[in-house]
């Protein structure tokens, strides 16, 4: 379904995304543990090579990683309902640490070198701290190190909430100057009803001048475990208004970051709103 947006910038949107030389992957939770909160090894390498498939390319890239509370809970042995905002960030000093010695094992495979930066909102909204943010990034990428980004959800002052790492993406999407942002989830896209639950939805090929009936849409359907994807749409929405092309895509997709490159049809892409193919 891509009501709204013509073929032929679909096509464009399509080759402007595949063309980006920086772009930030973006990785939820589920992307990356099991159903009991493990941090899952197939999943977090899978992960690794898709991101491979971009930087053998000699494109940038820029991770932003959810996951640490997540890995936490498996690594501590406590139930998901952890109670207290305490217990959730004590988990994420656990869970982030074993996250990063896996990030960089995987990356290893292939001889590739990552840093870790935790930030909070007050970061990036701070001009001083986000060009220091900023110039590291522009250092580690000069080195050719993958940056990998998170929510330092240890020092974070308000509760922690579905969405925070989709609204830091692509903050950073546009203070860093990125040429695409994609959004990795454990839906295929963007659907007019909750998959999980509506066998009839249908995915939304491309977001354009349709995003206020989208919005709508995914306001109806987001309940429960799906309402993450309330804050994907609105991230990928934010990057398209600075006329970054975006994706939502399925994590466990084949090839999903090469299939982005090669300009190929996969999950749902946001039309840039003031670039050159915007209808």
């Amino acid at each position: 379904m891509s009501d709204g947006v013509s073929d032929g910038t679909l096509a464009a949107t399509r080759t402007l995304a595949a063309d980006a030389e920086r772009v930030i992957v973006k990785a939820g939770t589920n992307s990356l543990t099991d159903d009991e909160s493990n941090l899952d090894d197939a999943k977090l390498d899978k992960l690794v090579d898709d991101i491979e498939d971009l930087l053998s390319r000699g494109k940038e890239v820029l991770l932003v990683s959810s996951g640490a509370v997540g890995a936490g809970i498996g690594r501590v042995g406590v139930g998901q309902d952890t109670g207290t905002l305490e217990e959730s960030q004590a988990l994420s000093t656990v869970g982030q640490s074993h996250l990063m010695r896996r990030y960089t094992e995987s990356f290893e495979r292939y001889d590739r070198k990552v840093a870790q930066i935790l930030i909070t909102e007050h970061d990036l909204d701070n001009p001083e701290r986000f060009t220091n943010f900023r110039n590291t990034v522009e250092t580690l990428l000069d080195w050719g190190i993958v940056p990998i980004i998170n929510e330092n959800d240890a020092i974070a002052t308000e509760e922690l909430r579905i969405g925070d790492n989709d609204m830091i993406s692509a903050s950073i999407a546009v203070g860093v100057e990125v040429d695409l942002l994609v959004t990795l989830t454990d839906v295929d896209g963007v659907y007019t009803g909750n998959p999980k639950e509506d066998s009839g939805a249908e995915r939304i090929e491309a977001v354009g001048r349709n995003y206020g009936a989208v919005e709508d849409i995914v306001s109806e359907s987001a309940t429960g475990g799906f309402g993450g994807i309330r804050t994907k749409v609105r991230g990928a929405r934010d990057v398209a208004e600075h006329g970054i092309p975006a994706v939502i895509a399925g994590s466990a997709e084949p090839d999903v970051l090469r299939r982005v490159a090669d300009a190929e049809s996969v999950g749902t892409i946001f039309v840039p709103i003031n670039g050159e193919v915007d209808d």
